[in-house]
């Protein structure tokens, strides 16, 4: 699929002008928010936001990361917006402003990768999107996982394609580790029934901008550092072992249904990811393209895992990418 520049109408929030922005018209635009919880399948509650616009004809599904929240997302929000689109995103259980699984709040925990899923479909459901014209999802990373879980398993679902940045079909480990993380997440889940923190994992702290593994833009990650000191409610740490073994069987299962894809697919992939596999991208997109001739891979060069938080040169070039290949893919309709 033809994924060129020419759709794009409007500069994005640039890192020269990012605090003047961030504190004005982005605050204000983030004012303007409708929000609330949703109770899920299982009586847990889910903040959501929305942004929308009476003009606007196509809406987009931002479904974010793991120690994310809507919150961390304002200025992508503002990007999105101001190229034509409403807005509708929400935290995962466990994170952010929705309620917390266990009694650790800064341990990343879930009890099935599945029930992430199910949030989705049910707040998707919440939102009641048939009305525009044209709707998309844009998901990163743990949310790029959940997102095509969604689409591989929802086929009445109402979307018409979907981006996802970095998103996670492995995690970034050692060799020595890779071919037995599964099992080995699974049996320390069944030796420790508490939820305990995943061999390397901590409590949430505040990693210094030199030498970190998510982006290069030291103005958006301070910001974002900065915000989760001013709301310590956002603070999320590290992964249990039950988090990490539902993970990875969670991304062996997008690998395993790529066939299930029917819709326009976009992968963003950041050339510097120490996060999440990029070989296991790569297995997913070639494996996708036997049966889905409109999916695409953009490899973002000398991009680290936050592609929409990067330093302008990466995240320009990621918008541009998503912005053109949902444009392309509604003219191809």
């Amino acid at each position: 699929m033809n994924i060129s520049s020419s759709a794009i109408i409007a500069p994005y929030t640039q890192e020269t002008n990012f605090e003047q922005a961030i504190h004005g018209q982005i605050g204000h635009f983030w004012q303007s928010r409708e929000e609330g919880f949703y109770t899920s399948f299982d009586k847990k509650k889910l903040f959501w936001v929305k942004l929308t616009k009476p003009e606007h004809t196509k809406a987009i599904v931002v479904v974010n990361g793991r120690i994310e929240c809507s919150w961390k997302y304002q200025e992508l929000f503002y990007d999105l917006f101001n190229q034509g689109y409403d807005i509708y995103s929400y935290d995962h259980r466990g994170q952010g402003l929705s309620d917390r699984l266990i009694d650790d709040k800064e341990m990343g925990y879930v009890e099935e990768f599945e029930d992430y899923v199910e949030d989705l479909k049910l707040l998707v459901d919440h939102f009641d999107l048939e009305h525009y014209q044209s709707r998309y999802i844009l998901a990163h990373s743990m949310g790029g996982n959940i997102a095509t879980r969604y689409i591989q398993t929802h086929p009445t679902h109402p979307f018409h394609a979907i981006a996802l940045s970095a998103p996670m079909f492995g995690v970034n480990l050692p060799w020595h580790l890779k071919p037995v993380a599964a099992m080995l997440g699974h049996l320390l889940t069944m030796y420790h029934p508490k939820p305990t923190f995943a061999p390397g994992q901590v409590a949430y702290f505040p990693k210094p901008f030199d030498g970190n593994f998510l982006s290069q833009s030291s103005a958006r990650y301070h910001w974002f550092r900065d915000l989760y000191e001013q709301r310590p409610e956002f603070k999320i740490g590290g992964a249990s072992t039950r988090w990490v073994w539902q993970g990875l069987m969670s991304a062996k299962k997008c690998l395993l249904m790529t066939r299930q894809i029917k819709i326009p697919l976009l992968l963003l992939q950041a050339s510097e990811d120490r996060i999440v596999s990029n070989l296991h991208q790569i297995k997913f997109i070639k494996k996708l393209a036997k049966t889905n001739q409109e999916c695409a891979l953009k490899i973002v060069y000398g991009a680290r895992h936050e592609l929409l938080f990067e330093a302008d040169e990466h995240r320009n070039q990621a918008l541009d990418t998503i912005i053109n290949f949902f444009h392309n893919s509604q003219s191809s309709k």
